[in-house]
């Protein structure tokens, strides 16, 4: 066999053994801890500690051949830490909260092939719903951010380039709806 032939037969069982189609961890799509410190000094006093999370839909699974997909459980994590850590949620089970928010993935926007870097695009619809006045809608919206993750990111694997793009999408997207729930004045 010639030798361009042989390492293109070592790239491609490099490419299959690099972890195909990983899923979303939670932990790095929750935000920041300076974000979080940032964040948390802005939440008005009607929202600390009194906004529960409804359970999240179930999104795309992770497929062995396609990329990263974002699990509803890896998003409900990330979503109920990022909560948690700015004080909009409560530190331990009270009675009902006086707000719900609803998560829905519609938006995931990964390339089929990629050999350099991967950008991806995540959009999710969220629903604030004051359930102290029967379920009054206080904010919806469609978070659209888009992330890149180079060949220094993960070398060998555009399947871990995509998840950590995956993962950095959507911890922007969820940095941009705690800022915007800051903003509320229910």
């Amino acid at each position: 066999m010639p030798c361009p032939a042989r390492l293109t037969a070592a790239l491609l069982l490099a490419l299959a053994l690099a972890g195909c189609g990983t899923p979303g961890q939670p932990l790095p799509m929750a935000i920041s801890t300076a974000d979080t410190l940032q964040i948390r000094g802005w939440v008005p006093e009607v929202l600390k500690a009194q906004v529960g999370l409804a359970p999240v839909p179930e999104a795309q699974e992770t497929g062995r051949w396609w990329g990263a997909r974002l699990q509803a459980a890896a998003l409900a994590q990330a979503l109920d830490e990022s909560l948690y850590g700015v004080g909009m949620k409560p530190p331990a089970p009270q009675p009902a909260p006086r707000f719900e928010l609803r998560a829905e993935l519609v938006q995931l926007e990964q390339p089929v092939v990629s050999l350099i870097g991967v950008t991806v695009t995540v959009g999710v619809r969220y629903t604030l719903a004051d359930l102290a006045s029967d379920g009054r809608i206080i904010y919806q919206r469609v978070i659209s951010t888009q992330e890149e993750a180079g060949v220094g990111d993960a070398p060998l694997s555009p399947y871990e380039r995509a998840r950590i793009a995956t993962e950095r999408a959507l911890r922007s997207n969820i940095d941009r709806l705690l800022r915007e729930l800051v903003t509320l004045r229910p």
